[in-house]
């Protein structure tokens, strides 16, 4: 989808290694050359940093919104080996445990009570407790993303990893753990009961996909599973007790690289977000308001082919672009310098106050970190058919853009549009009237001494 690009004005981009949000999406954690942040995620609020010399991080998960993290060495000069993960509490400022591996630790993941490590053809589990002990562990296939998923609600105990065959998936079920200990008051009524066990067993293998797996996502309920492949076009949603292929959605037409997949809590929506730099947003009601072509209503007539029939996305949001803009009389990059990736992001769900409410509800919003210190909220549209009513009420349709950016229209040819079939719908992709998120709000963050 070709929709317009944002420029940034001229600026020395920060260099973000890695960002990710806990598993709640409350606090969100970034890796710089300097060492590691904490902030909350809405409003952005710099919690703590931790500046490290010595040497870089590729990864800093957090567990919850305690004060342990799982860090993990990366870059051109790693400050931990890259065979090993380091507990560190970062209340008394110094790792506490670590674990060592025979090979590159590739993906981590944890939940209170576990953590989950993927190595290239493995995935090995450890309980977090008093101590950190080894629980078990898995063979995968080939899995260089490190791709491992666990769901995070209290009672939730599935863990998904890729299958030892390509495109595969498995749903391991962990025992449960503990439930937190609450600072607040003992409830009035007795505390909620955990769910009860299903009546069947639940499946432990989904053929997802024919191509390698490039990304796994859980809600925090573990219900359902969202699986992307290395085409890049299909987002496919799974019932992970029955196995059964619940959604499917199409991103776009030309093949990308998908980063990620977020679950709204209420497991109402989801965003994909790729390297296109786009975010786009689906409905995962019975009653969807994503995006049909009209020939799909042929469907039960006609044996049309099966691309009609894809739902697209109902809203979605193009990540503005920085780039430098380097003068050809200024001093040219080292081929050896680091460089940040301008495409990479990474998304969530927060729960915002709407302002006319005085009864204190809340409306979803999304919170999308580039690796370069961007850092927006964007609002959803009220339905895929209010873009004219939001206008009227003063909230256009287009988002507004911070004042240092400027517009910039992409350069297409319509020559290639003037086509049948795929090039209708794809000439459909790009048009303006297309609902967008709005953005709310734009700071910037990996600066410590300021926000930029």
């Amino acid at each position: 989808m070709n929709l317009a690009r944002h420029s940034i004005t001229a600026t020395s981009p920060i260099h973000i290694y890695d960002a990710r949000f806990d598993a709640d999406c409350q606090i969100f954690t970034t890796c710089t050359p300097a060492g590691f942040a904490v902030y909350r995620t809405w409003p952005m609020t710099l919690l703590r940093k931790r500046e490290l010399s010595g040497g870089t991080l590729s990864a800093a998960v957090p567990m919850h919104t305690s004060s342990l993290l799982f860090l993990v060495g990366g870059g051109r000069s790693p400050l931990f080996p890259p065979n090993k993960v380091i507990l560190w509490d970062d209340a008394i400022g110094s790792e506490v445990a670590e674990l060592e591996f025979r090979e590159r630790v590739r993906g981590v993941t944890c939940r209170r009570g576990w953590l989950a490590v993927a190595l290239k053809r493995r995935v090995v589990v450890f309980e977090v407790g008093e101590q950190v002990t080894r629980f078990a562990e898995w063979d995968t296939c080939d899995n260089p993303r490190g791709l491992v998923s666990i769901a995070t609600a209290p009672h939730a105990t599935l863990l998904a990893i890729p299958g030892r065959q390509m495109g595969h998936v498995q749903l391991i079920h962990l025992p449960p753990c503990s439930s937190p200990t609450s600072k607040d008051p003992p409830p009035s009524g007795p505390p909620p009961k955990p769910p009860a066990p299903p009546s069947k067993h639940p499946v432990s293998i989904i053929i997802a996909h024919n191509t390698a797996l490039t990304t796994l996502s859980l809600p925090p309920s573990g219900r359902l599973l969202a699986t992307t492949s290395s085409r890049g076009t299909l987002v496919r949603i799974w019932d992970t007790l029955s196995g059964h292929r619940v959604h499917e959605f199409r991103r776009g037409t030309d093949k990308a690289v998908i980063y990620g997949v977020a679950f709204r809590p209420d497991e109402a929506e989801l965003c994909v977000w790729s390297d296109k730099g786009t975010v786009h947003v689906f409905t995962l009601g019975s009653s969807s308001s994503n995006r049909q072509s009209s020939i799909s209503q042929l469907a039960p007539y006609l044996p049309i082919p099966k691309y009609f029939e894809s739902e697209w996305s109902y809203a979605q949001y193009r990540i503005p672009m920085q780039s430098s803009h380097i003068s050809l009389t200024s001093t040219t990059r080292s081929p050896t310098e680091d460089v940040p990736d301008e495409e990479r992001c990474v998304v969530g769900w927060v729960s915002v106050p709407v302002d006319d409410r005085p009864d204190g509800a809340t409306e979803p919003q999304l919170i999308a970190l580039t690796y370069v210190g961007g850092w927006y909220r964007l609002a959803l549209p009220k339905s895929a058919s209010s873009s004219s009513a939001s206008s009227e009420g003063g909230r256009s349709s287009k988002s507004p853009l911070p004042q240092h950016m400027s517009s910039r229209s992409s350069v297409t040819s319509t020559a290639k549009q003037q086509r049948s079939g795929k090039g209708k719908e794809k000439e459909r992709e790009k048009d303006p009237k297309t609902i967008q998120c709005t953005l709310e709000e734009y700071r910037r963050f990996g600066r410590w001494d300021g926000w930029g």
